[in-house]
């Protein structure tokens, strides 16, 4: 499989592994936000990739923006608003990716680092991750509708705003915001366990299972329970689920085609 640059992409049993790898601390600059984008969009069209994991390699998840290679210098004309689409499209690269992405937050996730967690559908942590906002700290801002996602409308996360509170990996188990909070040489194991448990169900289910979480998160009641319904109703034309319903009349394992 192919590798970018700051980006690793590992593929094994229907599992993709995606290591950010942009040393020290998985800063996110254009080269990051170009590779992020092409790796999630791949995944999405490769039958042999059910689920993602998302992980960085060293002590850091994703330490946000570049500031080192942004500070002092005078921006070209239009070059914020790239820089902002670039990174509002990478995050959504993972929200809209036809695959369930598995974030194991191995370190710290801050600023643009915690908008990649919040896009992930899955959260497991290390003891040792950190989650926070302290664009206040650096003359910037951003990130708290991502943060809203992750904790609520509440004061938590507008405690993180304005003071650049980080949220230890305890804190969020106990919030109920990261699925599970183990030691760190235990968090790929944890991230690969419920993937492993994704990618033994039918794929094209999957895909519309999250494709339906993501349409209806803003909808009403009526609205979202009435496009769930239609899905059902797609769902049920496809092989994979007249073969999910006789594997279980049959009381056998279920042989998912993807179709």
């Amino acid at each position: 499989t192919m590798d970018r640059p700051t980006v690793r992409l590992q593929i094994d049993d229907f599992i993709a592994v995606v290591t950010m790898d942009n040393p020290p601390v998985n800063a996110q600059n254009r080269q990051f936000h170009d590779d992020m984008m092409s790796v999630f969009d791949e995944i999405s069209d490769r039958d042999d990739v059910r689920v993602a994991v998302l992980t960085g390699a060293g002590r850091t998840f994703s330490a946000g923006a570049d500031i080192k290679g942004r500070a002092g210098k005078v921006r070209e004309a239009g070059e914020q608003w790239g820089h902002s689409r670039r990174a509002r499209e990478c995050f959504h690269s993972i929200v809209e990716c036809r695959k369930p992405v598995v974030a194991a937050v191995n370190g710290a996730a801050l600023g643009a680092g915690l908008a990649l967690v919040a896009s992930c559908d899955i959260i497991v942590a290390s003891e040792a991750a950190v989650i926070g906002l302290p664009e206040i700290d650096v003359g910037l801002m951003g990130g708290g509708r991502h943060a809203m996602r992750l904790f609520g409308r509440h004061s938590l996360v507008r405690r993180m705003m304005f003071t650049g509170y980080r949220v230890p990996a305890a804190e969020c188990y106990r919030l109920g915001v990261v699925e599970a909070c183990v030691p760190p040489d235990k968090l790929m194991d944890a991230a690969m366990d419920l993937a492993r448990q994704i990618a033994a169900k039918s794929p094209v289910a999957m895909k519309l299972a999250k494709h339906s979480l993501n349409t209806i998160e803003e909808m009403s009641l009526r609205d979202g329970y009435r496009f769930e319904q239609n899905m059902t109703a797609e769902l049920g034309t496809t092989e994979d689920s007249r073969e999910a319903m006789l594997a279980f009349a049959e009381k056998r394992k279920p042989v998912f085609k993807g179709r």
